[in-house]
This record gives C-alpha cells, sequence and structure tokens, in this order.
C-alpha cells in the first residue's frame, strides 16, 4: 500500500483519532497524578477546592457513568446518521461522514475523556485526611466538554444530514482530489505537440498483466516518470485510474529504447485493490453524486435531485478544464516517458448527467433543471465543449419520444434550449427541435415559443 493510500485509509477508519485521544488522555492523566501526589499543588491553592479522598471517590464514579452515557448516545445517534445516510442517500457517503473532521474529534473526545476520568478513579484512596485539587477540577472541566461536544456532534449531524451540505461536502472532496492530481502531473505536462507517427509501434510494446482483480486505485506518476527516465523507456498506461480490471488483463505497456529492464519495477508504483477509492479518480465522484440524486428520484424528492444537478454542473466545470491536459508526461529532459489512458468531456458530462436523466424517467421537472444547468456551463466552458453539451441536450429532447408535456413545462425547456443554441451556435438544430416539441403540446400559441432569436 503506498503512502498516499495508507494516509487515506487511516483517514476514512473510526480508530485513527481516538486512539491518539486515548493516548493523549492517558499523559494527562499521569500529569494529574504528577500534580497530586508529588508535587502536592493543593498546598498552593485555596482548600475550597480541594477534596477529601472518599468524597473524590463519588465524585469520580458519578462522572465516569456520565460521560460512558454521553459516549453511548453519541455511538447511537452516529448509528441512526450512517443508517440514514445508506438508506436515503448512498452508502458511499459513509466513508464521507466518518471521515470527516469533526465527527472523528467528536469521538475522540468522549473516548478520552471517559479513558482520562477512569485512570483518575483508580488512583484515588479512601483515606479522609487525603486533600486532592488537580485531580476533581480537571475531572470536572473534562466531563463538561464532554457534554458541551454531545450537543456540537448533535448539531453537527444534523447539519451535515442537510441535502445542501452533503453535495456540497461531496463536491468539495472531489474537487480537492482533482487539484491534488493537477498539482501531481502538471511539472510532467509540456506544451509540445506529440505527432503518432513519432510513437513506436504497437508490435515492440511488450505488456504487464494485473496480478490480480480489482480496480485501478492509484498510480505514483512521479516515481514511474523517474523510473522510465532512469531505463530510458516509454511506458502507457492502458486503463484508468478507478477501472475494474481482472487477472491477466492488459494493464502496463512499455517501449524498451536501450537496456533490457526489470518490469516488476513499474508494477510497484501502482496499486490494484478490492474497492474504488477517491485518491485520484475523479470519475468516483461524479458517480456518488449521481446516486444521491437517483436516490432522491425513488423517494420523490426534487429538491435534493436539483441540488444534486447543480452540484454536478459544478463539479464538471472544475473537470472540464483539466481534463484538456495532453495524455504526454515529459521527464526534465523534456522526453516523452509516458502516456495517460485519458477520457473526455462528453464521458464525464454522461457519467454526472446520463444516469440522473435515464431514471427521471422524462420527468419535465428534473429534464428542465439539467438543460438548465447545460446552458450555464456553455457560457463558462471552452468552445471545444459546446459541441459535446448541444449533444447531450439533443438527446435528452428527443427522449421524450410519445410523451405529451404541459404547455408552460414545454416553454421553459424551450426557454433553456434557445439558450443553449445560441451559445453553441446551433440555430438551426434548434429549429428541428422546436417542431419535435410541439408535437407534444395539445395547445400552445407560437407566439410563446422562443423560435426567433
Amino acid at each position: 500500500m503506498s503512502r498516499r493510500q495508507r494516509k487515506s485509509e487511516l483517514k476514512s477508519t473510526l480508530w485513527f483519532m481516538p486512539f491518539w485521544y486515548i493516548v493523549g488522555a492517558v499523559a494527562l492523566s499521569a500529569f494529574t497524578f504528577y500534580l497530586d501526589y508529588v508535587v502536592d499543588v493543593s498546598l498552593y491553592l485555596p482548600a475550597a477546592i480541594g477534596f477529601s479522598g472518599q468524597t473524590l471517590q463519588v465524585l469520580l464514579s458519578a462522572l465516569v457513568g456520565g460521560v460512558l452515557t454521553l459516549s453511548a448516545f453519541t455511538i447511537n445517534s452516529l448509528l441512526v446518521a450512517l443508517t440514514t445516510f445508506s438508506g436515503q442517500f448512498s452508502s458511499k457517503m459513509l466513508v464521507n461522514f466518518v471521515s470527516d473532521r469533526a465527527t472523528q474529534h467528536v469521538l475522540g473526545i468522549f473516548n478520552g475523556s471517559f479513558i482520562y476520568v477512569l485512570l483518575n478513579f483508580l488512583y484515588v484512596t479512601h483515606e479522609e485526611e487525603e486533600y486532592i485539587v488537580a485531580t476533581p477540577v480537571l475531572s470536572i472541566l473534562t466531563a463538561i466538554t464532554a457534554a458541551v461536544t454531545f450537543i456540537y456532534f448533535i448539531n453537527h449531524t444534523t447539519t451535515w444530514m442537510q441535502v445542501h451540505n452533503i453535495s456540497f461536502n461531496m463536491n468539495a472532496k472531489s474537487k480537492s482530489v482533482q487539484a491534488s492530481l493537477e498539482k501531481e502531473l502538471n511539472p510532467y505536462h509540456l506544451d509540445k505537440e506529440v505527432e503518432e507517427e513519432s510513437l513506436p509501434p504497437e508490435s515492440e510494446g511488450k505488456v504487464l498483466k494485473a496480478s490480480q482483480s480489482g480496480y485501478l486505485q492509484v498510480a505514483d506518476f512521479s516515481r514511474l516518470i523517474k523510473q522510465t527516465a532512469g531505463d530510458d523507456t516509454l511506458l502507457r498506461l492502458d486503463v484508468r485510474i478507478g477501472e475494474f480490471v481482472v487477472k491477466g488483463a492488459p494493464l502496463l505497456t512499455y517501449w524498451e529504447y536501450g537496456q533490457t529492464i526489470n518490469p516488476a519495477r513499474y508494477m510497484k508504483s501502482i496499486e490494484v485493490g478490492v474497492k474504488q477509492t477517491e485518491i485520484q479518480d475523479l470519475e468516483y465522484g461524479l458517480i456518488k453524486l449521481a446516486e444521491v440524486g437517483i436516490k432522491a428520484l425513488g423517494h420523490n424528492d426534487p429538491l435534493t435531485v436539483t441540488n444534486t444537478i447543480h452540484q454536478i454542473a459544478d463539479l464538471l466545470n472544475s473537470i472540464g478544464r483539466s481534463t484538456n491536459f495532453s495524455p504526454y508526461l515529459f521527464d526534465q529532459e523534456q522526453n516523452l516517458r509516458m502516456i495517460l489512458n485519458q477520457k473526455d468531456f462528453r464521458y464525464y458530462l454522461h457519467k454526472g448527467f446520463a444516469s440522473i436523466r435515464e431514471y427521471a424517467e422524462q420527468n419535465s421537472t428534473i429534464m428542465t433543471e439539467l438543460i438548465t444547468m447545460i446552458s450555464l456551463l456553455s457560457k463558462t466552458m471552452d468552445k471545444e465543449v459546446h459541441e459535446d453539451l448541444w449533444e447531450f441536450a439533443r438527446q435528452t429532447i428527443l427522449g421524450f419520444d410519445n410523451y405529451s408535456l404541459y404547455e408552460n413545462d414545454c416553454l421553459y425547456i424551450l426557454e433553456q434550449l434557445s439558450d443553449l443554441a445560441k451559445n453553441t451556435g446551433h440555430q438551426k438544430d434548434y429549429l428541428f427541435l422546436l417542431e419535435y416539441m410541439l408535437q407534444r403540446v395539445s395547445s400552445k400559441s407560437a407566439s410563446e415559443v422562443p423560435a426567433s432569436f
């Protein structure tokens, strides 16, 4: 497992952050013992804030039970939240909530508080003449912190479960993946054209096959390029990050320009696992958002679907600016060393919107929102993707086969379609779609339809 993948896995587990809080609680308990039984801070503080040993044991036993009860309520609230996420939105969202730093800190505080108060309870004696200050004061403050944290966790859970926060957090996560990937690849991109004829023949390439079935999770591009530069080879990635491969399927192809090399070193720089991850996979973020929209369609929740479509459009706008990168990566000597397997913007557009369009079953409200977002993308994105945007919208409109529309629904759809046609330069094609849509309206005044430009 690579360092990046190990870091991602640790962030997505519930035990990692609480473990460090427990370590901190043990250290704080040892420090408290030092203050009370070695330094004896009670000699320097007012007597009013101190406790005898027997009284302190009663206090600590109550605090242990109280903190444990709050922890039980927190775990129960967490399970309810996870069940809700899985059933109403998407099971893929469980990792997002679990890996959220606020969630992990809350669990860490409760576990640490319980361990701290419990350890303090162990070394307090029943002696009446014993006078202790640091242990009761810090234990009470710890219990207060746990109580406040419980209120914060309830507020955090209810806020996180709101539709706009769910879709925004998923979108932000995907954008961070994209930014990390761009940062990693930017040093190896050059404004340099590569002719297809200059590439070595396919027949001279040697294929490396997958040793196990699974998803291509991570590729260490920096390490691969350094390795190919040292071996004087050209490497091609035959599968995309996040794509599923079966055992024995082609994974890498390399061409040797010099001496014979050991291909096993290249396989050490890629990871194939049993699940998809968001470490370098942009497509996975789109799929997760689309699944939330599909689940919302099944629950008759148009607001969630609309909000999800908005976030997908924002993510597509961000992806569209990075997919224009060349698939060719160069070393420091500007020699071609690696060829990526990339998909164009049309592929990501289809992955983001096509499944929602399919499950919407010609829902005119959802279709109008899809056309609206596509029209909005045409105003912000380069002309290179305008043809893809128009084609997706055209296919969406033609999908209203044998389906009658209400008058206002047709008007709103055509209004957005007219705007899209202007932005993409498909005014003539719009007239054909206009006639097609009018056939699905029982009565429509021609003056109400935006037929002219």
